[in-house]
């Protein structure tokens, strides 16, 4: 009986989950249809779209063709042709993480939790199958397998991270052992457990560093900004119920935006179409869709945007900085400049990998034509930060005492 509960308790939680990420495009265009439509139009109409915009924030595919009519409309070479948009308006997956780590946690205070995340993890795949296979038409149609995995893997990495943060005092005990034999295995290396600690704490903090450091200039751009969002929202003529849609649909694509605006501090910077760029050298434009909050962007050349760049260097530096008295006490005060050298590379590797990470999933296709090309270059954004990080992290590992053979 109670793995039966167990079962059914994490099923709930599960479609909770799906529901609740579907509705939060499904409500406003409800609203949208019973008012402004008039319920002229199918709702089903509604319903894919709304499935569409979840599946899409959790990276599925969705095979688009347009109208004739809207196609002609757009003025892009190619819209009538059919097209994949690929772009994560990744508030979406933000959602499904945090809310899949408080099924988790949840899950976690049951009994036979391990069965409740199995449990879980099957019915959001299946829920998750079925509203991809809900919303398939000529018009547009989301690749199968994509929509029932990667929206599941989204959800797992949540729950298993709830499970794991809410009972992390249990799982130590429980995990003692296994910790301690690991640690005898690696006995012989007392450095490389230092050095590893230290490029993972390092290159994670550096990283954190420069998304917060985004988050506030992003948020900068859009008060400094105020105005032209403001009559763009007016040029778009979407009514109040229209401009609540896209307005939602604007804060699902935030994380993008900061992930961008760390692009920007990095280097290379992001493109809205192909051709274009937006960098600390300057902002070179063509024609681009008339979304308000693309009214945040700079515009012209910055004769001081390169001053973007000493954010990551100084990133690294503190990130360094702060690692370095653990990493010498660790080593018993016998760290060489070598293994500083190598420490502070490593930092510049582990925090590269998570921006160009993060610029992976925020870039895509966003549309026919020139928008197949969208966001910031991954591998660019990688190597600038691994580069940046990676010198000032040496820099900072070696300043202060200097280190003992």
């Amino acid at each position: 009986m109670n793995r039966l509960l167990t079962t059914l308790f994490a099923a709930l939680e599960a479609l909770l989950v799906v529901g609740i990420g579907i509705g939060i495009s499904l409500v406003p265009l409800t609203i949208l249809w019973a008012f402004q439509y008039g319920l002229q139009i199918d709702w089903i109409v509604f319903w894919r779209a709304a499935v569409d915009i979840w599946l899409l924030g959790s990276g599925v595919d969705v095979t688009m063709t347009l109208n004739p009519v809207i196609a002609s409309s757009l003025g892009f070479a190619g819209a009538g042709t059919p097209f994949v948009l690929s772009i994560a308006p990744l508030g979406f997956a933000l959602v499904t993480v945090l809310l899949g780590a408080r099924a988790g946690r949840r899950i976690g205070e049951i009994p036979h939790n391990y069965l409740g995340i199995l449990a879980a993890i099957a019915t959001f795949g299946v829920l998750s199958l079925g509203a991809t296979l809900s919303t398939i038409t000529p018009s547009a149609r989301p690749s199968i397998w994509q929509g029932a995995l990667l929206p599941t893997i989204v959800f797992a990495i949540g729950l298993v991270a709830g499970l794991v943060l809410g009972s992390r005092t249990s799982v130590a005990a429980r995990g003692t052992a296994s910790g301690r034999s690991l640690l005898d295995r690696l006995g012989g290396r007392p450095r490389s457990r230092a050095v590893a600690t230290a490029a993972l704490t390092g290159g994670a903090g550096a990283a954190a560093v420069v998304m917060a450091v985004s988050a506030v200039l992003v948020a900068a751009l859009l008060l400094l900004s105020y105005a032209k969002i403001i009559s763009l929202y007016e040029g778009v003529h979407a009514a109040v119920l229209g401009g609540i849609a896209i307005t939602v649909g604007q804060l699902a694509f935030l994380p993008n935006l900061v992930i961008w605006a760390a692009a920007w501090l990095v280097g290379p910077g992001f493109a809205i179409g192909t051709g274009s760029a937006v960098s600390p050298l300057g902002t070179s434009l063509g024609p681009i869709p008339a979304i308000p909050i693309l009214g945040a962007l700079p515009s012209g050349q910055f004769a001081w945007g390169f001053l973007g760049l000493l954010i990551p260097v100084l990133a690294g530096f503190l990130a360094a900085i702060l690692v370095r008295p653990r990493l010498v006490a660790a080593l018993d005060g016998r760290s060489s400049a070598g293994i500083l050298i190598g420490t502070g590379l490593l930092i510049g590797v582990v925090g590269g990998v998570a921006l160009g990470l993060l610029a992976w999933v925020s870039a895509g296709a966003a549309g026919p034509g020139r928008l197949v090309d969208v966001g910031p270059s991954p591998l660019l954004v990688g190597a600038f930060a691994a580069l940046e990080f990676g010198v000032a992290a040496v820099i900072g590992l070696l300043v202060g005492r200097p280190p003992r053979d």
